[in-house]
């Protein structure tokens, strides 16, 4: 079975590795054992402490393989961004220059460096292993985080974000960073990009550019990536696309990918998943595996205990008691691996 749950101490050197597989441009997970160690802490932390107040809480979930043990995804929701080290952006707009006397109507755009999504909530660091990409565990974890921030709307902020992998050459290489590179830093992609990973960010304040940038100054290989994902990044930027996740224009610093960002309450899943008591039933009462079936994502309600699953052997009916409450009967393996038992309570999400 594919588990969805919180990270734990034990989970380092599958996380590690899956830093180390999804390569340069993968910022939120550098190769660097302090600075996932510390991601694992912050997530610890954010699970098993008290609720106050939102603050800079971190909720790192990874996908586990419970046959085999290995950890071969991860998602994570970062609840406040930018607060203690800056987050930040480039804004596109435009900008008209207009002489009536010569008859001259130019709309030109501009790159202005801003900090306009502090404090949101941001979706990042989604990865799959290729061996499990033909399941449906690549839209769990999407969509998992939604499910998690339906039940617990507390914790986050009414705008969530999605920074997107920009365009990048087949050595890693953003060709929007070569120009950033030649007229304003004197350092590679790698450095650059590593240093973001773990957090020491004062150079971008040092030496990005002080004032907007005419777009069409650029060099036509970077004025042709602005605003443009990474091939293996577009299924992921598709499925927020689905979720109502819409680009207003602000494009990242190194490699100018897009970010997203939609309502909380408005993202398409957490308005169609759905709460459900549990009914424990014997398997010979679920459907047979069957690819024609709908799959449904199901999670708890818990936080520290969270856990999230696919399946399409459940039952789906009205709840007898309280018809505005499904009922969801699956097998006892099923709610043991959800960490719920009888009248308990699952969010049900069609996926």
């Amino acid at each position: 079975m594919l588990i969805v749950r919180p990270i734990e101490q034990h989970d380092f050197a599958g996380l590690k590795q899956i830093a180390i597989d999804s390569g340069h441009g993968f910022t939120s997970l550098p190769v660097d054992d302090e600075r996932l160690t510390q991601k694992i802490a912050s997530s610890l932390n954010s699970t098993q402490a008290d609720f106050t107040k939102r603050g800079e809480d971190s909720y790192l979930f990874v996908l586990e393989d419970t046959v085999t043990g290995k950890i071969v995804g991860t998602t994570c929701i970062e609840a406040s961004v930018g607060l203690t080290v800056p987050l930040y952006h480039y804004r596109v707009s435009n900008c008209i220059h207009h002489s009536e006397q010569l008859n001259i109507f130019k709309q030109l755009q501009l790159l202005s460096v801003c900090n306009d999504y502090t404090g949101t909530t941001e979706i990042c660091t989604l990865y799959l292993n290729p061996d499990y990409r033909k399941t449906k565990s690549g839209r769990l974890l999407s969509k998992v985080r939604f499910m998690f921030m339906a039940d617990n709307p507390e914790r986050f902020s009414d705008t969530i974000i999605a920074e997107m992998r920009g365009v990048a050459d087949e050595q890693g290489e953003p060709p929007f960073w070569h120009w950033l590179q030649q007229n304003f830093f004197s350092v590679d992609f790698a450095v650059a990009d590593h240093l973001v990973g773990t957090g020491k960010k004062q150079f971008i304040a040092e030496l990005m550019p002080k004032y907007p940038i005419y777009l069409n100054t650029l060099s036509e290989s970077a004025q042709a990536v602005v605003g443009k994902v990474h091939k293996n990044t577009a299924p992921a930027l598709r499925l927020l696309e689905k979720e109502g996740f819409v680009h207003r224009g602000y494009v990242d610093l190194f490699d100018a990918g897009p970010t997203v960002e939609a309502r909380l309450n408005q993202i398409n899943s957490v308005r169609q998943s759905h709460l459900a008591k549990v009914n424990l039933v014997d398997t010979s009462e679920l459907p047979e595996p069957d690819n024609e079936l709908p799959v449904y994502g199901l999670c708890n309600q818990l936080v520290e205990g969270f856990r999230a699953t696919f399946t399409s052997q459940i039952v789906l009916t009205t709840n007898q008691t309280d018809a505005t409450l499904k009922q969801v009967s699956l097998s006892t393996d099923a709610a043991a691996a959800l960490n719920v038992t009888q009248d308990d309570t699952l969010r049900v999400l069609a996926l």
